[in-house]
């Protein structure tokens, strides 16, 4: 099988199956967002979504946060991953969009990454899901789901990961094949128990095929 019907398959898979994935992250607008995807990081989403309405209650729109202290931040979001990292980076975001970007986010991911607490992964999200621009943002699931299955080869960062990607997925499938990766990842692809009874992609699978291999060596 070529790279090229390896993708086919994956793309054609995907279109039947889940025709219309969105983010699990619960948001309104872009400053929700935003927040919402920097306290994603090394954090579930579920998690995320148990800290955003009270944070967004407290402070509703990049002005209020801009002007919060490092406590307040850190009493909302304590229960996250890195809270002292991230609260810092919130309040650092939310002031630089405010004093340099006139209170709205940059659209373009050489800007957006000048923000505190966004960096290339999280730049794509917020192209690809707000302003519906060809972008794949490479997380651990989606870097690991590609890997597995053959769609990346040899990519030893997520950078590489995208260049990969983004060559063989049409330029509007890229935001849904960036959200197939990772809830396929999430609940499927597994990082320590992959769920190979319950995948569809198991014929074009390296990663299946090479457990198979060594099943029937043994």
């Amino acid at each position: 099988m070529t790279k090229k019907e390896r993708y086919q398959f994956f793309i054609n898979y995907f279109k039947e199956h889940r025709p219309n994935p969105e983010t699990e992250l619960v948001y309104a607008n872009e400053y929700e967002l935003i927040v919402a995807v920097i306290l994603s990081a090394q954090c579930t989403d579920k998690r995320v979504n148990i800290i955003t309405p009270p944070f967004f209650e407290t402070f509703p729109d990049f002005h209020s946060l801009a002007h919060a202290s490092f406590d307040q931040v850190f009493a909302l979001i304590r229960s996250c991953s890195y809270p002292n990292n991230k609260s810092k980076h919130l309040i650092a975001m939310a002031q630089m969009v405010i004093n340099e970007y006139e209170g709205k986010l940059p659209r373009e991911v050489k800007e957006l990454i000048r923000l505190p607490g966004v960096g290339r992964k999280t730049a794509n999200v917020l192209v690809s899901v707000l302003f519906d621009q060809p972008a794949i943002a490479v997380d651990t699931h989606v870097f690991r789901v590609a890997k597995r299955i053959g769609l990346t080869t040899n990519a030893r960062n997520p950078l590489q990961a995208e260049q990969q990607l983004v060559r063989y997925i049409p330029e509007e499938l890229q935001g849904k094949a960036h959200h197939w990766l990772i809830l396929h990842g999430r609940y499927i692809c597994k990082a320590r128990k992959p769920l190979c009874d319950q995948c569809g992609l198991t014929s074009i699978c390296k990663y299946y095929q090479s457990r198979k291999k060594k099943k029937e060596e043994i």
